[in-house]
């Protein structure tokens, strides 16, 4: 069983190895027969292919493991890039992997890995997280846990997916939880005829798709936040200016109302800090 690396854009970043493997596969599974389709034709390759997505894997692992184990060699790909990141494969190779059949893979094209290349944020380390959630409230909750997570003393860059429809509000959304001056990028269609980075604060890069509305495949990465970065200090120093006054619950939820965190983060750091004060 290999996962097969192919083309983000253009489709001459394909490996001699990853062409060699699909045409010497059995069968290749792919998340779109027609995307994958383009590919196979513009190299004459005519190996049989079948549909591999997030509503079929589960159903068919039974039955291509049966078939590796029968000897059949299978290449799985995804529509761009690197199967498996936000792509299916996860399961099936998880299952192969719990049953001791053979799993590797032809390394090559990611988008997340060009786009943090040109970037010009810090490129280690770096946290790839697939899509945000695609409802604005879920996806602020979702930039609060990581800006806890920051204020713990996680230093990382962060880099997502993005449709293009939805970057202006998702840019909107890490505006109000990470600050509108922390360095951010878009890559946008990489590899192919238009791509483009566009890099600074997220309010310049905003303010660029403001006037520019994005098309093509997007990539998002936020840079770390800057080493004087106060935000766990500032969470602490709140805190325990409300437990003066106020018990655990009540001070988490004020806390939590304006320092912009899930508030079930802020009320376990307010019972560390109200134990911490109890033990002196």
């Amino acid at each position: 069983m290999m996962f097969v690396a192919t083309p983000i854009g253009n489709l001459g970043d394909i490996s001699e190895r990853a062409l060699a493997t699909l045409k010497g596969a059995d069968l290749i599974l792919c998340e779109d027969t027609r995307v994958t389709g383009k590919l196979l034709h513009a190299y004459g390759i005519g190996t049989p292919t079948q549909t591999l997505h997030d509503h079929n894997e589960e159903s068919r692992i039974p039955f291509l493991l049966e078939r590796v184990r029968n000897g059949a060699k299978l290449a799985i790909v995804s529509d761009a890039g690197t199967p498996m990141l936000s792509d299916p494969g996860y399961r099936l190779a998880r299952a192969a992997i719990a049953e001791g059949l053979p799993v590797s893979g032809i390394p090559g094209p990611n988008a997340a890995a060009l786009a943090l290349t040109l970037s010009g944020l810090p490129p280690q380390p770096y946290m790839f997280l697939g899509f945000p959630p695609p409802r604005s409230h879920a996806r602020r909750e979702a930039f609060a846990s990581l800006r806890a997570c920051e204020q713990a003393g996680l230093r990382t860059t962060l880099i997502w997916y993005e449709a293009p429809h939805r970057l202006l509000e998702t840019l909107v959304d890490m505006s109000a939880v990470f600050g509108p001056e922390r360095h951010a990028a878009v890559g946008r269609e990489l590899t192919k005829r238009f791509e483009q980075m566009v890099r600074g604060s997220i309010a310049e890069v905003t303010a660029h798709f403001g006037q520019t509305a994005p098309r093509g495949e997007i990539t998002l990465l936020l840079g770390p936040p800057d080493d004087d970065d106060a935000g766990a200090d500032d969470l602490d120093r709140h805190l325990r200016e409300a437990l003066t006054t106020h018990s655990v619950k009540d001070a988490a939820t004020l806390v939590a109302g304006f320092i912009n965190l899930p508030r079930r983060t802020v009320y376990a750091r307010a019972l560390e800090l109200s134990k911490e004060t109890r033990a002196k």
